[in-house]
């Protein structure tokens, strides 16, 4: 994985594994890597990794279990909950970048709607 230096290594990673578990690479209820094995994947000191966990703790998007490790929520809810915020802030990022560089919204509609039939797709 590589980081951005603007953003906070532990945002990127909780990021990161979000964004797994939405696409469904990591599966509701699967164990996480312990802290001190993720941060040797990622190059990473292990107290960022542990951070992320408490913070993902904390969106009860994982759980402890005591002597176990640390588990990937079991909610679909908030599984899906997830990905609505990400789609949210994706969207909210376009939005704000195509009125940058000058785009009203019915452009944007517009412009979206060629692009998808250019990949041969209907909206």
């Amino acid at each position: 994985m590589e980081f951005n230096n603007n953003i906070p290594i532990y945002i990127q990673v909780m990021h990161k594994i979000k964004q797994d578990i939405v696409t469904g690479k990591l599966k509701p209820g699967g164990k996480m890597p312990s802290s001190r094995e993720y941060s040797s994947q990622l190059g990473i000191n292990f107290n960022t990794v542990a951070r992320v966990y408490k913070e993902m703790e904390m969106e009860d998007l994982v759980f402890t279990k005591r002597g176990l490790g640390t588990f990937i929520t079991e909610s679909t809810e908030k599984i899906e909950s997830i990905r609505y915020d990400m789609a949210k802030e994706l969207i909210y990022n376009f939005i704000n970048g195509m009125e940058q560089i000058g785009y009203k919204k019915d452009d944007m509609l517009n412009f979206i709607k060629k692009a998808n039939i250019n990949e041969g797709n209907d909206l």
